[in-house]
């Protein structure tokens, strides 16, 4: 028998029987953790599996993301950053010709780069927009979106890095992560090795075979010598060294809903990070139609996915961002809730794992209700 640890406030013991009933029911060593936020207080921390306690750290691959832009969404919302702003503006190298508003929807065409990625090019940002600088779109900019799976966060950065003189990763670290005291990382400390739990994949199912030249396999880097695998990806210490921001995170789920929390409702204190109107801006869909890469309808926001679309119970201004593993989080600031979900195995196909579909019902109606 699994046994799930940690505790709810008053109102949200559903959360809790629904997180058991998860746990229960999921694969083997199931290694979960979910927490949530309500009005910037923590209302959920529970966790379940061998070896895996409320800090521990898990690779949270695309969620990434949401932590990444957080940065660009704080930089627009100051005036250093314009969203209208041609990215080649602030980086004359940058060869599709796109403002900063399409590149962060996924409609810039630089998915990947022809022959792709070597291992230690992946895992380093720097090295990634030097390699797609000299790239041609794979489509024309702007006529359409595809998710730029392992990249966009080294394209935004590169742009934050010419704008400001700072990395993502060193913004986020300075004014985001470490004053808010957020478990969730873009560059692991050395002494912090210990808490990481390695992802482990699911049993294999017989499933589609991606062609690597196609538009799938160029933005997963299955078009390199050496294709990429998501689960060596995550585990290679120069990747959480490094925590390139598409998706080298590592993060616990106190530390996904942390970040949201932190944005929308603040921490400890501290005022919200992000404006109402901020919220609205990059929250709002920007893609409808089909992603050319995944297949998926009506996606992205302003480097987050559209999450109101994948979870409806959700208000309109909810956003956030899924990762390979299953982790989901997001902030939904009608209802108040900022939530974070973690979890050890990967999921077929990758993406948001299943249960979210469960849990996240479950946390709003309890959140409706106390």
């Amino acid at each position: 028998m699994i046994t799930v640890r940690g505790a709810v406030a008053p109102g949200f013991e559903g959360v809790r029987e629904e997180f058991e009933d998860v746990v229960a029911e999921g694969p083997d060593e199931p290694g979960a953790q979910l927490a949530v936020y309500r009005d910037g207080q923590q209302v959920v921390d529970l966790w379940a599996g061998d070896g895996v306690a409320g800090d521990s750290l898990f690779a949270v691959f695309s969620s990434t993301k949401g932590a990444a832009h957080l940065v660009v969404a704080l930089l627009v919302q100051e005036g250093v950053l314009d969203l209208d702003h041609r990215v080649g503006e602030w980086w004359p190298e940058f060869p599709a010709e796109i403002t900063l508003r399409g590149l962060l929807a996924h409609r810039a065409g630089m998915i990947g780069v022809d022959g792709g990625f070597s291992e230690a090019e992946l895992a380093d940002d720097r090295l990634i927009a030097k390699k797609l600088a000299g790239q041609r779109p794979y489509w024309t900019p702007g006529a359409a979106y595809g998710y730029h799976a392992f990249v966009i966060g080294a394209l935004t950065g590169e742009v934050v890095r010419r704008a400001t003189g700072q990395s993502i990763q060193e913004i986020y670290e300075e004014r985001i992560r470490a004053p808010y005291n957020i478990g969730f990382y873009l560059g692991l400390p050395a002494e912090l090795e210990s808490r990481f739990v390695p992802a482990r994949p699911m049993r294999p199912v017989p499933g589609e075979v991606v062609d690597p030249e196609s538009l799938t396999g160029v933005a997963f880097n299955l078009n390199a010598p050496s294709p990429t695998d998501l689960v060596a990806f995550a585990n290679s210490r120069q990747t959480r060294a490094l925590g390139p921001a598409s998706a080298g995170g590592v993060a616990n789920a106190r530390g996904l809903a942390a970040l949201y929390a932190a944005a929308v409702s603040g921490l400890d204190g501290k005022p919200p990070l992000l404006t109402p109107a901020t919220i609205t801006e990059f929250s709002r869909l920007h893609t409808p139609g089909t992603d050319l890469v995944t297949g998926d309808v009506n996606k992205f926001a302003l480097g987050y996915e559209a999450v109101p679309l994948l979870y409806p119970a959700l208000g309109p201004d909810a956003f956030g961002h899924s990762g390979a593993a299953g982790s989901q989080a997001f902030a939904d600031p009608r209802s108040g809730i900022a939530y974070g979900y973690a979890r050890r195995r990967l999921p077929v196909p990758a993406g948001a794992a299943p249960e979210n579909e469960r849990l996240i019902p479950a946390v709003l109606q309890c959140a409706r209700f106390s």
